[in-house]
């Protein structure tokens, strides 16, 4: 790797790596808003660490406590994304989303699987794995324990795979709670940062902050390894070469853009038909699609940074309309009709619909619906909760406004908000991207910079395919 640095490059320097979990650490911390912080990070497996404690002084990051491989929360859940015939380090977003539809009733069996200290430190039974020695996650033995063998991806969803996603969850939310209520022992700390696949679960993240003493907690969008690259640079930036804290991060638009006439200049190029719209009449055209009941695609500034739309590359729907999540599963994203969809709320009313205190801009938390305010169905799991996305006004302006014009006009602050794509494909990135995806389904309409347009005023593209298929090549 340093050779192909220096060759690819043309790098004379000296070339530092960072141990992985140092980089989420230092990716939670230096970045946060806190002066100081206890730090919590859990993942799969980096070098040999599994989860690190410690605490972000300053500029400084100590590290206290490490759990080691194979004994992994990360790797345990990633097993049973396999068992229940799931894409591993791919789909265990669907695993959580899976879990409120069953009941926790196989908590013996994950007793055999599983030893959870007080302090939220573990061991697992390794019997019943192979990912430490094969190229594959489970044993027999687990299966047996379980009841049968690993579904088969694309076979139905029993009520066992339900409950048996229950249960995981539950041991997820006790592991990170315990290891919260520790770090809070230890340090006296009440603000808590934490990095690692792990911290992509929102509801136990939801279940840290209502659970524990800890009252602040910091979440970077990109808290997987993706942000190892963030973590690395300040931690070289800050630690090693001693230069005050400059960045807290806020924003996280930073992909690509495109301009508008590199918008029109594509849309020209496919011969698309639009319309181009002033900024209120474009947000007023919008909040009136989604009112009517249409799929809106929309692409605006630049590519949010982390695997969460948060207002730049999503498809929009009205939060209200209970059968609009089944339009936008199985019309619009091709995928399974038991994934939720998470709403998007102005931040100063997120108390007003949902029982949390704090904000949640990167969709990283999960709370209930208020009773009084179940009437957001398409954004209300099965067991009340959702994936809460909470937005203002100084971090994204025109996303902020839309859904301002939405609240005005109809009393409810809150839309659907899911990513600009379909199943197996990631996020939408570049116009082409966006009018492929959209001429590849059912949405209705796409708003792009500041270009309507109606499916149905819209050129077939010759060889494009309807559904989850892969996009023609660049």
């Amino acid at each position: 790797m340093p050779q192909t640095i220096r060759d690819e490059l043309l790098y004379k320097g000296s070339i530092l790596f960072c141990d992985h979990h140092l980089s989420h650490a230092a990716s939670a911390f230096l970045c946060s808003p806190f002066e100081e912080a206890a730090i919590l990070t859990v993942d799969g497996v980096g070098e040999w660490a599994t989860a690190t404690c410690g605490v972000g002084r300053g500029t400084e990051i100590t590290l206290t406590k490490e759990i080691r491989f194979p004994h992994s929360l990360g790797l345990l859940y990633s097993a049973f994304t396999y068992y229940l015939g799931f894409k591993v380090n791919s789909a265990e977003y669907k695993v959580m989303g899976l879990a409120p539809y069953g009941k926790p009733r196989f908590d013996e069996q994950f007793r055999e699987l599983i030893d959870i200290e007080e302090d939220g430190s573990f061991h697992l039974n390794m019997d019943y794995f192979c990912y430490d020695y094969a190229m594959r996650m489970t044993h027999e033995r687990l299966h047996g324990l379980f009841g049968g063998p690993p579904r088969r991806p694309g076979d139905p969803l029993e009520q066992r795979h339900k409950d048996i996603a229950a249960s995981l969850q539950k041991v997820v939310d006790e592991v990170m709670v315990r290891l919260a209520r520790s770090l809070h022992e230890e340090t006296g700390i009440d603000r808590l940062c934490m990095a690692g696949g792990v911290a992509l679960n929102c509801v136990a993240n939801g279940h840290v902050l209502r659970e524990t003493p800890m009252k602040h907690l910091f979440i970077q969008p990109a808290a997987g390894d993706a942000g190892g690259a963030l973590g690395a640079a300040l931690y070289v930036h800050n630690t090693l070469l001693g230069r005050p804290r400059t960045l807290t991060f806020r924003d996280p638009f930073l992909g690509p853009a495109y301009s508008d006439e590199d918008i029109e200049s594509y849309l020209v190029s496919v011969h698309a038909v639009y319309q181009r719209l002033y900024r209120q009449p474009l947000l007023d055209k919008t909040v009136e699609l989604i009112e009517a009941q249409h799929v809106v695609g929309w692409f605006q500034g630049a590519m949010e940074w982390g695997p969460r739309a948060l207002g730049n590359r999503s498809i929009l729907g009205d939060a209200r309309n209970a059968g609009m999540r089944d339009t936008i599963n199985l019309k619009i994203k091709f995928r399974e009709g038991f994934r939720p969809f998470a709403p998007t709320v102005l931040a100063d009313h997120i108390s007003d619909w949902f029982e949390i205190d704090c904000e949640s801009p990167y969709m990283l938390l999960v709370a209930n619906v208020r009773e009084n305010r179940r009437t957001i169905p398409s954004v209300t799991h099965v067991d009340h909760s959702a994936r809460i996305q909470s937005v203002d006004r100084e971090m994204n302006p025109l996303y902020y406004d839309l859904i301002q014009t939405f609240y005005r006009k109809t009393g409810t602050p809150v839309i659907i908000n899911t990513s600009f794509n379909v199943r197996g494909e990631p996020i939408v990135m570049t116009p082409r991207h966006a009018y492929e995806c959209f001429m590849r389904t059912d949405m209705d309409d796409l708003v792009i910079g500041p270009f309507w347009l109606r499916k149905e005023d819209q050129p077939p593209i010759p060889g494009l395919v309807r559904g989850d298929k892969a996009f023609a090549p660049d």
